[in-house]
């Protein structure tokens, strides 16, 4: 009789001692084999993709700054979901002008934009402006970030 216990009662135990190595995996994210310390988590109140947007009339005119979340489109941009469309319509939408492309002398005007921040995973820290035709598209391709542009006083 003891025997017959200890027959139905092994495979219950270990069905039990690999459910609970499982429950330790899902628990914590990691695999058990690894240490518990090493997972980060990204706090829920932060969205991936979050600017500020400084944008002055000319260098020496004050800024006008706003903060932009997407996903959903918030922060207190005045045209939070457009800018944020804007933005997802470009491949990249904060890399510069490639050094070695030749630009044509258009001026578009003394507006500056400076954008910092998170986008799609990277780190955003670069200006805009309109002295050039190249730097002209790259503004106009994501022209709803900058808003209405503050007029020279």
């Amino acid at each position: 009789m003891r025997y017959r216990t200890l027959l139905y009662a092994a495979p219950g135990l270990a069905m039990l001692l690999s459910l609970a190595a499982c429950g330790d995996e899902q628990a914590n994210g990691n695999p058990a084999g690894a240490p518990s310390g090493t997972t980060s988590v990204k706090p829920s109140g932060s969205p991936a993709n979050t600017l500020t947007v400084n944008v002055k009339a000319s260098k020496e005119a004050p800024a006008k700054t706003w903060t932009l979340t997407c996903e959903p489109p918030g922060g207190n941009h005045p045209e939070a979901a457009n800018a944020c469309a804007a933005l997802t319509k470009v491949k990249d939408p904060f890399a510069p002008v490639p050094k070695d492309q030749p630009c044509t002398m258009i001026y578009g005007g003394p507006e500056i934009a400076t954008v910092k921040g998170t986008w799609q995973g990277k780190e955003i820290d670069t200006e805009f402006y309109r002295d050039d035709g190249c730097q002209l598209d790259r503004w106009s391709k994501i022209g709803p970030l900058f808003g209405n542009v503050p007029k020279v006083r």
